[in-house]
């Protein structure tokens, strides 16, 4: 028995010293689940909160300044600002609002002589459970509202929608663009985040450091095939969504191809410089996953509102490329706006692409010599 015990003691002691000299995998270990808890715990958030809402006011009466005040007093909805016709489309083109509020001329008129009275909301559509439950709450907010004149034997203000990009309200057309650069993101850093520490476990890796050939090179040599793969893959994605999930296509297709190809270099450029770190495939798959999969499902937008994320979060998300990706995607296929609208997100895209490329030719020139 005492002999048995010795066994089991050497054994976890070996082992105890061997995952001490795998520091990779021990930070990893212990990393990992508090990120997990951090992240799934701030950002799993189904509130919907500071809903940047824009007014129209073609009344300009207290009555339509207490309609104003009642939602932004909500705590639902924050006031970006006026906006004309034209404005509107500017404003729910770039994503900078969510809802407008429309108050027509006569709105207090109406409420004085005890004719209905009526206010439009717009909603961007596209994403259909945001758009639910914003509906919900200016429903709320106008019933409210519509109480204070009931001693004046006035009926209830009513409320036009107007839904916009997603009239029927479809999930899927919300859903759809998300798994597109979700799969994108992960499939692309994983596969090159193995390739040169497959070339390093296999031995290869020295006789390429032999050749006549530049870090840079060879990193845009690494790259140029899996983009091909990469962005066939993603074509393939968009025309299956098409096809069975009805997913429109209202702007350009060149534009939707650029955009893509900068969010792919991007993450190719990720891989290889995860793969220029790791020393194992096991090591490199796992980093992959970390760095790719949680930041793209949690805090790029897709599945959890940003606005609703806790202040630091909403800062880190500024550090995830899925989450300019879908801006311009879904400015693109749902909404057919042109480059002027997005073009501060493809210009992020290009600097992240270029970021991470330079940095992985950088550490594979320091192995180089």
């Amino acid at each position: 028995m005492n002999q048995v015990l010795r066994t089991i003691v050497a054994v976890a002691r070996k082992e105890f010293r061997q995952i001490a000299r795998d520091r990779r995998t021990l930070l990893i270990l212990l990393f990992v689940p508090a990120f997990i808890l951090l992240i799934f715990g701030y950002a799993l958030n189904f509130d919907i909160r500071h809903v940047r809402l824009a007014v129209d006011d073609r009344d300009r009466s207290v009555a339509s300044r207490s309609l104003i005040a009642a939602f932004v007093n909500s705590g639902y909805f924050d006031l970006v600002g006026e906006a004309d016709e034209a404005e509107t489309t500017r404003l729910m083109d770039r994503d900078e609002v969510r809802a407008v509020l429309v108050i027509p001329g006569g709105f207090s008129r109406a409420l004085r002589t005890g004719a209905a009275a009526s206010v439009q909301v717009l909603l961007n559509g596209d994403n259909a459970n945001t758009a639910t439950t914003v509906m919900g709450y200016a429903l709320t907010i106008v019933h409210s509202e519509s109480a204070k004149y009931a001693g004046q034997a006035a009926p209830l203000i009513s409320i036009e929608p107007r839904i916009w990009y997603n009239p029927e309200l479809r999930s899927a057309l919300f859903l759809v663009p998300g798994l597109i650069a979700y799969i994108a993101m992960l499939t692309a850093v994983i596969s090159t985040a193995l390739s040169i520490v497959r070339e390093k476990e296999r031995g290869t890796m020295e006789q390429v450091r032999m050749a006549p050939l530049a870090a840079g090179s060879f990193v845009v040599g690494k790259t140029i095939p899996y983009f091909a793969i990469a962005l066939a893959s993603s074509l393939g994605i968009v025309f299956v969504s098409m096809a069975l999930f009805g997913m429109p296509m209202r702007g350009s297709w060149l534009l939707l191809v650029a955009a893509m190809s900068l969010f792919l270099f991007g993450a190719l450029g990720l891989g290889l410089l995860i793969s220029s770190v790791a020393d194992t495939q096991q090591v490199a798959f796992q980093v992959a996953l970390l760095a790719s999969f949680l930041p793209t499902l949690m805090l790029s937008g897709f599945v959890f509102p940003i606005s609703s994320m806790p202040r630091f979060l909403q800062v880190v998300t500024y550090a995830v490329p899925a989450r300019y990706f879908l801006i311009a995607l879904r400015a693109i296929v749902l909404k057919g706006a042109g480059p002027g609208v997005y073009w501060m997100e493809l210009a992020a895209l290009a600097a992240f692409a270029a970021v991470v490329l330079v940095l992985a030719s950088i550490r594979l020139q320091r192995q180089w010599v």
